[in-house]
């Protein structure tokens, strides 16, 4: 097991991607501490039969600032220490440029900019302050390696979490922290029902019609499974990753070659 002794803190882990990564990280040996806006009962449901001497879950909205030092400092006060963060909690919306109001800036930014980059901060400092190195793994997206006409604050936050993974690598290398991403492209999970009922309404489409036009086009020929994120990010989060920082890993079947 490559995770034996570490603790993670995984954002976004009450479905999808999140919490296929913490049941990975689990069996890796960590101890974890799932955050979402869902409730504790709704996080633990997933994760019957896990040692709950290794599982801690925190109910908290992540776009108010005072709840991002309260997720290290729930961390740390259950399991003594942080080691991972797996930065993954993210809105979606999307609608014609002309249409793209304040308030869905706001929503999209605050969640997935403006507290990814503080919770980002505030673990580092925490492993800063231990000593003994750390691994931070920002979800970014195949939507911030390019603009999309109807997609552009989502876009353009997922651009921002490339380029915030970049800086903080080179900022925190000399305490050797590990800042990477990972860029899944289109994704089968609870999220993209809402895309896909957004794309229907915007595109004209019937229900379920993009979510099969997106599957297709893939070059491996579906779309991705919560599942296939796991190996990522257990690779970045180990000791296999030791001379990998500042990158960002496409993960989208070949949808996007760079």
């Amino acid at each position: 097991m490559k995770l034996v002794n570490k603790v993670a803190v995984i954002t976004g882990a009450g479905s999808g991607i999140g919490q296929a990564v913490a049941l990975g990280y689990l069996a890796e040996g960590a101890s974890c501490l799932l955050v979402d806006i869902k409730t504790d009962e709704e996080l633990l449901a997933p994760f019957t039969g896990v040692d709950t001497r290794r599982l801690s879950t925190l109910s908290t909205d992540l776009s108010s600032k005072e709840n991002l030092q309260a997720v290290v400092n729930t961390a740390v006060e259950r399991f003594g220490r942080l080691d991972i963060l797996f930065n993954n909690a993210a809105v979606f919306d999307m609608g014609p440029f002309l249409d793209e109001s304040w308030d869905a800036y706001e929503r999209i930014f605050a969640v997935n900019v403006r507290s990814m980059f503080f919770l980002m901060q505030a673990a580092a400092r925490q492993m800063v302050e231990q000593g003994e190195g750390g691994r931070i793994i920002n979800m970014a997206s195949q939507a911030g390696r390019r603009g999309e006409a109807l997609v552009a604050h989502y876009c353009a936050s997922k651009a921002a979490v490339i380029s915030y993974t970049q800086s903080a690598a080179l900022a925190l290398a000399k305490d050797r922290i590990n800042v990477n991403g990972i860029a899944p492209g289109v994704v089968d999970t609870p999220m993209w029902d809402k895309v896909d009922s957004l794309f229907a309404r915007y595109e004209n489409l019937a229900p379920g019609e993009k979510k099969r036009q997106v599957g297709a086009a893939v070059p491996l020929g579906r779309m991705g499974a919560s599942e296939d994120f796991v190996g990522a990010a257990v690779f970045l989060a180990s000791k296999d990753s030791d001379y990998v920082t500042a990158q960002t890993l496409n993960v989208d079947g070949g949808n996007w070659m760079s």
